[in-house]
């Protein structure tokens, strides 16, 4: 196995993440993003790098944790080259995710996701409704204009369930 290394992503890696995403947003696994959306999130991701033969990095898998508000965050654009897939990345970045989920002290972290049996090996749970959430803090989400939690409060201004994926939590 080659050497492995999760960093926080920089500016620098916006083009690489915009290329591993692509292919997942064409089969409508993941929502493609503007540019700008990549660049103003950027504190948000982390990458894996891996070292290739000649000594250099190639930046082989990304994820992101979006805090929403106090008690709650998303793990949010998951993504690996096709050719890195089942190699267990998406664990490191998951784990590293919720690590630094802990250390914001965010209470539970969701996903939507197609990957079910991946997150409840996880610790993630279907969650049937928003009924886990405290009132209050969904009433203060409601004011929020990101599109990702408008799906996942499922509000009318967004479809249905945009990619027929599964909504998962995880209490920290």
């Amino acid at each position: 196995m080659t050497d492995l290394f999760l960093r926080p992503a920089t500016v620098e890696d916006v083009p690489t993440i915009q290329e591993l995403v692509s292919p997942l947003a064409e089969q409508k696994v993941l929502i493609a993003k503007e540019t700008v959306t990549y660049y103003e999130s950027i504190q948000e991701l982390l990458v894996v790098d891996e070292v290739l033969e000649d000594g250099t990095r190639q930046t082989v898998a990304c994820g992101a944790l979006h805090v929403m508000w106090r008690d709650i965050a998303e793990v949010r654009t998951l993504a690996a080259r096709s050719s890195h897939r089942g190699r267990g990345l998406g664990r490191m970045l998951v784990d590293a995710l919720l690590h630094r989920a802990r250390t914001l002290r965010v209470k539970q972290v969701f996903c939507l996701t197609f990957e079910v049996n991946f997150f409840e090996r996880m610790g993630f749970q279907v969650m049937p409704d928003q009924s886990q959430l405290d009132p209050q803090v969904f009433a203060e989400l409601l004011r929020s204009p990101d599109e990702g939690i408008a799906e996942f409060l499922e509000l009318a201004r967004v479809k249905p369930n945009t990619l027929g994926n599964t909504r998962m939590i995880v209490d920290l």
